[in-house]
């Protein structure tokens, strides 16, 4: 009887540490599991310039939400943005990717509007600019092609 009880408690603990162990490892890999506390707008980009799926997206430098995805649509980068609720993006926004740092993570920096119109969920963001392509800007100093 006295080694059950024993059992048990070491078997609460497990769980208890597995259980643990699972929600420390979703936040530091940034992901919700229990339902998306936000909206979703797109962007389309010429090019990502190395933005992956989980980055962060800032109104200045302030986190607002994540990169969803990033798919191809007709040949360039469609981004899929979840922002929180908290934060209204109106319809002339800029959105940019920019680096963090000279060498840092990429990440979706936006430009809030003036306009009193507010993207809905699904909404699209128009305006966008492409990131600097270092190697470009180097071959052009270098040969002298501008």
């Amino acid at each position: 009887m006295k080694n059950a009880g024993l059992e048990f408690v070491v078997g609460v603990f497990i769980i208890a540490g597995i259980a643990c162990l699972g929600y420390l490892s979703t936040k530091y890999a940034k992901m919700e599991v229990v339902g998306d506390a936000g909206y979703q707008v797109t962007a389309i980009f010429p090019n990502t310039g190395g933005l992956k799926k989980g980055a962060q997206v800032e109104i200045a430098g302030v986190n607002i939400g994540r990169v969803r995805d990033i798919t191809l649509d007709n040949y360039r980068a469609r981004v899929t943005i979840m922002i929180h609720n908290t934060v209204r993006i109106q319809d002339d926004a800029i959105a940019r990717i920019k680096t963090k740092g000279l060498l840092g993570e990429k990440y979706v920096d936006i430009i809030p509007g003036g306009s009193d119109v507010e993207l809905e969920h699904n909404g699209t963001i128009r305006e966008t600019q492409a990131p600097v392509d270092i190697e470009e800007l180097i071959s052009k100093f270098v040969f002298g092609k501008v």
